[in-house]
């Protein structure tokens, strides 16, 4: 008894030692879990406060006329610095509402679609614009602007197959919110639940 009293006395602060790693470490992948938790609830949350909050612009543009959107979306190119930016206005303008110059002085030709949120456009609205742009309004750069959700799939392939950059109501969503045209057009429609992958620019 005297020789296991010595021998645990010997041990007892290993054991201790031991059992108190063991505890810290079990603490630290706990937090570190925790924290990987957290921070994936962050990040979900950012996700849908920043859509909420484009929704929330959007509501305001939803409330539009058409020839207010017409209006507002060259307010939009205005303000990503493109010049001699004007409406067209009128009927039998062959799909240019907003004409304008980027800020490379590229001719911008842009046809907007004030639709209901959950409408699409379809392949017909895209072969008229595909027929002017260029033939007719000699666009360096055709964009197709909607608050509707989405491009159906026939007119997501006519975009991309005719260099039509094709901007829906998310994309819309987040040009209202900040984003510049510029670092939108890459983007090409992408997003909006065709599941087409845009043309690489």
């Amino acid at each position: 008894m005297a020789a296991l009293a010595l021998s645990w006395r010997t041990v007892w602060p290993y054991v201790l030692g031991t059992a108190v790693v063991a505890g810290l470490g079990g603490a630290g992948v706990w937090l570190w879990r925790a924290h990987r938790r957290e921070r994936a609830g962050d990040a979900a949350w950012r996700v849908a406060e920043e859509r909420r909050a484009r929704e929330l612009s959007m509501a305001a543009v939803d409330a539009l006329s058409w020839q207010e959107f017409e209006t507002y979306v060259a307010q939009l190119c205005v303000r990503d610095g493109c010049t001699e930016v004007h409406v067209s206005g009128r009927s039998g303008d062959l799909g240019a509402d907003v004409v304008g110059r980027l800020p490379d002085g590229k001719r911008l030709v842009v046809q907007c679609k004030h639709y209901a949120p959950e409408r699409s456009v379809g392949s017909g609205d895209m072969q008229k614009f595909v027929g002017t742009a260029r033939p007719e309004h000699h666009a360096d750069v055709a964009l197709y602007v909607t608050t509707g959700r989405a491009f159906t799939r026939d007119a997501q392939g006519l975009a991309l197959r005719n260099d039509i950059f094709a901007m829906h109501r998310d994309l819309l969503g987040s040009w209202v919110k900040g984003a510049t045209l510029q670092s939108l057009l890459p983007l090409n429609g992408s997003g909006g639940g065709t599941g087409r992958r845009p043309r690489k620019p």
